[in-house]
């Protein structure tokens, strides 16, 4: 497994396209939501991110900083399940940044475990956190920020959910919702500007995948067809197309960060 950066080599994306712009990263405090927000500093944008861990958050913030002015870089602690915490992140970051032009729903988390023996709680907890929390703070952005200005870019972070989920039947179903809303809100809001679109990533060697066995992990990589993980700085490479100028003509849509593998091979082994 690893997490390392991408070689200034292989970036492709020029420095400044994002001048100008505030992005809101959610769970932005490690992994795919640190990359992200670390690129899109990179390219110009103010950052603000948000996580539940004021600790790790000041880390990130610092991290961010190194591409960027510090000025530039927001952080505040946010349960995104909880709708007077998003609000109070969302007018922080308005009055901190002036505004909030791409946001990256990108917070989340669930666990690996046969549906039967997931508790109500564990379900619920985890359809709140990936797919309600992700409206929650859609919603507010939205009418606090792109649409009185008639603009916007919004990235949602989903699952590779094309064959179902099976393992983890909880983040599938909410997975699923989302690309559902992202599919809803593209529509309904394209008479606003907004432009809503969706990443599914698959195996990504990130500080969120090292939670699971390491087995499942290694037949994962054997089922994708490229023959290994992701890297944090390819999905954040995918999230920065979507969000620059190249992208203006593309709303409602899933790309899939996930080396083939929704094409071919079983993650899940039935039960003679």
């Amino acid at each position: 497994m690893r997490e390392t950066p991408t070689p200034e080599s292989q970036r492709v994306f020029a420095p400044g396209i994002l001048d100008g712009k505030v992005a809101l990263i959610t769970g932005g405090g490690s992994g795919i939501g640190l990359a992200t927000a670390c690129e899109l500093a990179r390219l110009g944008a103010s950052i603000a991110i948000c996580g539940r861990t004021a600790e790790k958050l000041e880390a990130a913030r610092a991290q961010i900083a190194a591409f960027t002015d510090a000025s530039k870089v927001f952080a505040q602690p946010c349960d995104v399940r909880e709708p007077e915490q998003v609000t109070a992140l969302v007018d922080a970051t308005i009055a901190k940044l002036g505004t909030i032009d791409i946001l990256v729903n990108n917070a989340g988390g669930q666990f690996p475990s046969p549906a039967q023996m997931i508790s109500p709680n564990g379900f619920m907890a985890v359809i709140k956190n990936n797919l309600v929390g992700t409206f929650h703070v859609t919603r507010e952005v939205a009418n606090k920020a792109m649409i009185p200005r008639k603009s916007g870019r919004i990235v949602n972070i989903i699952a590779n959910i094309y064959r179902g989920f099976p393992g983890m039947a909880h983040t599938g179903a909410a997975r699923a919702g989302v690309e559902n809303l992202t599919m809803s809100l593209a529509v309904e809001w394209a008479q606003f500007g907004i432009l809503v679109n969706a990443i599914a990533p698959g195996i990504i060697a990130s500080t969120g995948t090292k939670q699971y066995p390491p087995a499942l992990l290694a037949k994962g990589i054997k089922t994708t067809p490229l023959k290994r993980t992701g890297t944090i700085d390819e999905v954040a490479a995918s999230i920065a197309f979507l969000v620059s100028p190249a992208a203006q003509f593309i709303t409602g849509a899933t790309l899939r960060i996930d080396g083939g593998q929704a094409l071919w091979g079983d993650m899940w082994e039935i039960p003679d």
